[in-house]
């Protein structure tokens, strides 16, 4: 440790002291100021990982394919209970065989009824194995009841009478009753599935799903005493 002299300098400026082995800390003021990030990033501007929502996103998507599955037996039913329209050709053309029958509403009917009941059942299925419910998951159920309706419907197309009325009529012969294939008029059956479903759960969600907690009531401090002789 050397200490300079104590003599004042010749321009007046008072002695200083000088430790050669030491050196200062940085005043807080003298601190270099942080430089950011390479890429010009902060920590706090990364996106914050969402791991319930994911997760709610993955139940919502196994929803909507165990749903849309079930379409096949709607589909099944639906060619099972629909009546059938019945035709007859005189080899020249095709006609109705009761022009007054009412087989076409009786088709879209027997559709929405069981779309209906398997909207109720999904959504109280559903309701009981996730119970907390969730906007994902009722999106998921509305998607799966679309996609069903669409699989019921053309699978019982597919699997019904002949779509070719020409060739089931030469097949049948004249003068022989045979089956008009299944069609559905009225495309807006297509949505009996998902609005049952949505709007079931919306209201078991309601009555039977879990509540928050109430917070407790913040009282206020109550006031000192008053002292004597104020």
């Amino acid at each position: 440790m050397t200490r300079r002299g104590n003599r004042p300098a010749a321009d007046g400026t008072p002695p200083t002291w000088h430790d050669d082995g030491v050196t200062a800390p940085l005043t807080p003021h003298e601190q270099p100021p942080e430089q950011p990030p390479a890429g010009g990033a902060h920590p706090q501007d990364e996106p914050a990982e969402h791991p319930g929502l994911a997760r709610e996103l993955r139940q919502a998507a196994v929803v909507a394919v165990a749903v849309a599955v079930a379409g096949v037996l709607l589909g099944l039913l639906w060619l099972w209970l629909a009546p059938r329209m019945p035709l007859v050709s005189d080899e020249r053309a095709v006609y109705l065989k009761d022009p007054e029958g009412e087989q076409a509403i009786g088709m879209d009917g027997t559709f929405v009824l069981l779309a209906l009941g398997f909207g109720v059942l999904s959504s109280a299925v559903v309701f009981w194995l996730r119970r907390r419910g969730g906007i994902a998951l009722v999106i998921g159920l509305a998607i799966g009841g679309l996609l069903a309706s669409v699989i019921a419907w053309r699978l019982g197309i597919w699997f019904g009478p002949d779509t070719d009325i020409v060739a089931a009529a030469r097949s049948a012969g004249k003068g022989v009753v045979f089956d008009a294939p299944l069609k559905l008029s009225a495309k807006g059956a297509l949505l009996a599935w998902p609005f049952a479903a949505m709007v079931v759960h919306l209201v078991l969600t309601a009555l039977f799903g879990p509540r928050d907690p109430e917070p407790e009531p913040q009282w206020p401090d109550p006031a000192p005493p008053l002292q004597d002789g104020n």
